[in-house]
Parts: C-alpha cells; structure tokens; sequence
C-alpha cells in the first residue's frame, strides 16, 4: 500500500511520467476541461457531487507528492460578466495561500487573466488536468511541476 497522500493511480501514473516543466491543471467544476487543454493532456475526472472534491483538496495531495514550483491562478478579468461578484481576490486564493505555507512552498500565487490562462493551458507542456467539482469561483489552478534535485 502507498504512503502518500495521494492514491488515485491515474494521477499517479500521469504525475511519474511527468518531468520538470510539466504542468497540471486543477480545474474547478466549470472549467470545460474537455475542450481548454494541451494537445496531449489526460483528463482525469474526479467529480463526485458538487464541492466535492475542491480544487484545494487536490492541490494538498500534489503539493504531499511532487516538487512544484510556480503556481498560476486563473485571474480575474475585469470585463467578465462574472468578476462582478468578485470585487476583490476570490475567497479561495486566502485558503491556496495557507496550503502553500503549511507546505513549507516557496511558490506565491501568480495570476493570469481568463483568457491568457486558457491559453497557458493550451500549451504542449500541459501533460495532466485533474477535474474536480470545486463550486467556487475562479478556483482553477495551474501547476508547473519542478524536479527531485533540488
């Protein structure tokens, strides 16, 4: 039996065949995760019922499990129809910022505005999103993977 946190064996596989530079998209329950990711990117679906699991949950039992090293959010944009409920940072952001810290992460969080962060996504680098049913706004998270060495 694993001794890690983590033991969803997809997630696994995907995270070993991984390599420095790879991201990983934790998106939250309205990302169309389908069809905003990288050309060879798994698409692991973990939605159980809304809110479960969240995008922070996921991104504990990355943290517990490989190297990372810039974590990117989706920013807000202000032209948005839905920034309107948003006026400030999302909510969620204070609980990723406390998850980065209880795991001794030296990443900040780096935001990218809606339609650059698809973009992001897009690229060849992408290698896995992990789709959760995270019910708060602007939950998704982009993950650049780094390496064992250091």
């Amino acid at each position: 039996m694993l001794q890690t946190t983590l033991l969803h064996p997809d997630i696994l596989r995907a995270l070993a065949r991984a390599g420095h530079h790879s991201r990983v998209l934790i998106a939250d329950g309205n990302y169309p995760a389908e069809n905003k990711r990288g050309p060879r990117a798994e698409l692991v679906s973990l939605q159980l019922m809304p809110g479960v699991p969240t995008v922070a949950q996921v991104l504990e039992a990355i943290l517990a499990t490989v190297r990372v090293d810039e974590v990117f959010t989706m920013g807000v944009d202000r032209t948005d129809p839905y920034a309107a409920a948003t006026p400030g940072d999302p909510p969620v952001w204070a609980e990723y910022r406390r998850i980065l810290a209880a795991a001794r992460s030296p990443c900040e969080l780096r935001p990218i505005v809606k339609w650059d962060f698809y973009e992001a996504v897009a690229a060849a680098d992408h290698v896995l999103t992990i789709q959760t049913a995270d019910t708060q706004p602007w939950a998704n998270l982009l993950l650049t993977l780094g390496c064992r060495t250091f």
